[in-house]
Formats: C-alpha cells, structure tokens, sequence
C-alpha cells in the first residue's frame, strides 16, 4: 500500500474526528476516516520542496482506495458546517506565491512505452514538452464535483472482431477524474468493447478480467482505440483525438479484489449505471496532457508526446493568474512611481528654496531699514540690488543702473512701518497698506554724489495713483 502515515509519530499532527470522504459518491466509492492536520511537504524530507502547515489530512483504513492520493482540487473543505471552509493544499500554496496560479498540468506515465515512462505533475503550469498542443480548449463544468466534463463524441478501434464502432449509443459527457484507474462508460458501448476484443464481464466484480489465451492474442494483433474529445455536445465543431493502444489497457488485478487467485490480467472498464457515473479514469490519462485552470474556469486535454529526448528535458511553463503583473511590469511600475516621487520631491525642494530666498531678503531689508542707512560691500557697488515685482504690479525685467559710491539701496519691507512720502525712491508692502510716493514723484535716489543714469531696460510700471490707503491686489 505504499508508505504509511502514522499520526501518533507526528509531532505537528492535529486531530479533527471522523468523516465520510463525500468523495466519489457517483461510484459509490464514498468512504470515511480520521480527518486532522498537519504539515505536508512535497517530496523527500529535506530536498526543499514546499512545505504547507495545517493541511487537510484523511487517514482511510478500507481498501476502497488501496493507495493514498494527492488533491488537485483546489476548492476548500468543510467538515461540519459551511462557515468555516479549510483551504485546499493546492489554494496554499498560491495564498503564499509558492504557485504563480491555481492550476496544474498532470499526466498519469505508462509501462509500456520507452521502457516506463514516469508520471509527470505540475503544480502553477504544465510541461510543454510532455504534449502536442492542440488549442482547443474545454469549459470547466457548472457541477463543481464534476468539473473537468468531456464530450466524448466517438470511440473507435482500428482492428476489431466486429464494430469499429464503441459508442453506439452516440455522443455523451464523461468526467476526467484521476483518482479511478479504469473507465465508466455506457453498458452499449461496454457490450460494443465486449464484441470487439472477446471480453467477458465478471458480474461479480464488475470488471472485465482477461485469460491468458485472449491477453495473447490481443498482444499480438495490439488494437489501439481512439476517443474524439469535443467542448461541444454536438457533432462536429473542434474536437482532440486521444489514441490508446492495447499496452494502455494490458493492466493486472490483485488483492484486495481477487484472492484466488490473487492475480489476473483484467481490461479497465466497468459498467456505468447512469450518465453520473460516465468516468475517464487514470487509464484514459496514460495517453493525455492534462492542464486544469482554476482561474480562468477552463482546461485543456491533448496527446501526449513520447519524443524521448523531450521527455528527457522538461520544459516547464508557467500558468499566470489573471491581474498579475508579470516581474518586469511590476518592476516598470515601482521604478515609475520613484520617478514621479523624486520629481515632485525636487519640485518642492525648488519652490521651498526660493520661497526662504525671498523671505530672506525681506528681512534683510527690513533691518537695514530699521538701521536707517544701507551698508555697502563690493558687490553692491558693482551690481545693485533690486527687488523682483510682486504680484505682477512691476515690470517683470531687471532694472539696470550705472555703478556709483554710496548708492542706497531700493526698499522693500515686510512690516506697517511707514515710509516718508517726501523721501524719493520706491517701496512695495505686503501688509495691506501703501505708502509709497504719488503719481509722478521722482523715483531715483537723491545725494550729493554724481547724478544716476540709468540704462535702457524695461519699465516700471507704477501703481495707480489712488488714495494712500488703497491695498494691493
């Protein structure tokens, strides 16, 4: 039975109770067990595969299921009640990015090709080189325990002791289901298989057990048997053709099933008692590339590939969820942003720097008011100072005057001291208040020195001569 789980050596197991399965009730291979959680780690202790806390696990005792069983299904699981829904392994694994999506590429591996050909599992993609790409693509089913729904539109053979034909009954929906090994199918078209190899059905077991004479003869003439997939229900429209050969079905029978004897070759098909229980099983999945998209709601079913260089060589591709950003957009985005944000942040360090200038420089001419006379410095004697216009009463040009000794400088203040009008040159005041000299007053500095003349320039443009009191705008 492979290895076994023993729960009291577990140093992370947490116990649960008893559960039916409520797992292939349509085969009537419903059964229960000592549910609980764990850590689950896929693959050999210690070869770093990924490791999941608080796993959903279901320790079965019976022999329905002789061996135990990895799920796909992503889907949540509820014990006793519906409101609080225990994450699938597979919903794990995408919550904490250790898969780029829900979704999987699986197919089941055979013994009868290039000397055994290993099963192959891809948990977030799917293996290019394991399939032929067929792009036709099926919808996943509305029943969610029924999901991955085929339209089986025909079942052939190529050498057959009567019809070719399988499915005389015509087209009809099967579940794609890797937990079963064999195949459900119509009782017409079980009879049609019968007719066609020289089956016999055990009632008993409901199987189709093979003798050694029929297993030889059917070695030798080795029939293959075709199944054409569609999305459609319908005849015609896009369908795959998976091809079996007579090595898919060539399978052995032991205990718990038989006991004496313990051993028979047996055909895997079983005798469906309605359309629910139509079943492509893991026999069916030798042949075909599997790929399940839980996001997108949709799968695909294509032949396999047995190039044995390909299969030497995985390719594996990833399944991207929709809306995820793939790693060079998302590097695109944040670059961006860091783009825009030292932008703005040089913007503001400008607007603040002259905003402090500006501020400076008022209060230096205020206390050089306050002083009652303007300092000098070789820099003022070469070139003067002039404030720049506010609030686009003056020109917005440089004014520009000769050098001369003991040039005062003009005044612009911040504070309700009042200037004498008599005094000539010009002040412009933030406080709401004017008090400058009226409409044609001289506006040039007067001494004893030489006189100013002033270099041609722009204008300055002076406020309208009303009351004195008149604020700015």
């Amino acid at each position: 039975r492979g290895f076994i789980f023993q729960t009291n050596k577990s140093l992370t197991w947490v116990p649960n109770s008893v559960f039916n399965f409520d797992f292939e009730t349509n085969l009537g291979m419903d059964t229960n067990g000592n549910t609980g959680f764990d850590t689950a780690t896929l693959g050999w202790q210690g070869a770093g595969g990924p490791t999941v806390p608080h796993s959903i696990v279901f320790n079965v005792g019976s022999t329905t299921y002789w061996l135990g069983g990895f799920g796909l299904n992503p889907r949540p699981t509820n014990f006793s009640t519906f409101v609080d829904p225990q994450p699938s392994f597979m919903q794990q694994l995408k919550t904490n990015n250790t898969i780029p999506s829900i979704s999987y590429g699986y197919t089941a591996g055979n013994q009868y090709r290039n000397s055994k050909v290993f099963g192959s599992l891809v948990l977030g993609g799917y293996d290019q080189n394991r399939f032929a790409a067929t792009n036709v693509s099926f919808p996943f089913y509305e029943d969610i325990s029924r999901d991955l729904l085929v339209n089986i539109q025909a079942v052939s053979t190529d050498k057959s002791l009567a019809s070719n034909n399988l499915l005389p009954g015509g087209t009809i929906q099967a579940f794609v289901d890797s937990t079963v090994p064999t195949m459900w199918l119509p009782i017409d078209a079980c009879q049609a298989f019968e007719a066609a190899f020289g089956l016999q059905y055990n009632e008993a077991l409901n199987m189709y057990l093979v003798n050694d004479t029929l297993h030889q003869t059917l070695l030798n003439t080795n029939p293959s048997v075709t199944f054409t997939l569609s999305p459609n229900s319908s005849s015609g429209g896009e369908t795959v053709n998976i091809e079996l050969p007579y090595g898919a079905f060539d399978l052995t029978l032991n205990y718990p099933y038989i006991t004496s004897p313990n051993t028979s070759y047996y055909f895997p098909l079983q005798r469906a008692a309605n359309y629910t229980q139509y079943t492509l099983g893991r026999v069916f999945l030798q042949e075909a590339y599997l790929i399940a998209d839980y996001d997108r709601q949709n799968f695909t079913i294509a032949p396999c590939v047995w190039d044995q260089s390909l299969l030497a060589n995985a390719d594996i591709k990833s399944i991207i969820s929709p809306g995820t950003f793939p790693a060079g957009a998302i590097a695109g985005v944040v670059v961006g942003i860091v783009v825009v944000i030292a932008a703005l942040a040089a913007i503001l360090f400008f607007l603040r720097r002259r905003k402090t200038t500006e501020k400076r420089r008022a209060a230096e001419l205020e206390a050089k008011e306050g002083e009652g006379h303007a300092k000098h410095s070789s820099e003022n004697e070469s070139k003067p100072f002039i404030s720049n216009p506010i609030g686009g009463e003056l020109g917005g040009g440089e004014i520009h005057e000769l050098t001369a000794p003991h040039k005062p400088f003009a005044q612009e203040m911040e504070s309700p001291h009042k200037i004498d009008p008599n005094k000539a040159g010009y002040s412009e005041m933030e406080s709401g208040e004017y008090f400058g000299p009226g409409k044609g007053f001289a506006h040039e500095v007067q001494g004893s020195g030489p006189a100013i003349f002033e270099m041609p320039g722009s204008d300055v443009h002076e406020m309208p001569a009303h009351e004195q009191r008149q604020g700015l705008k």
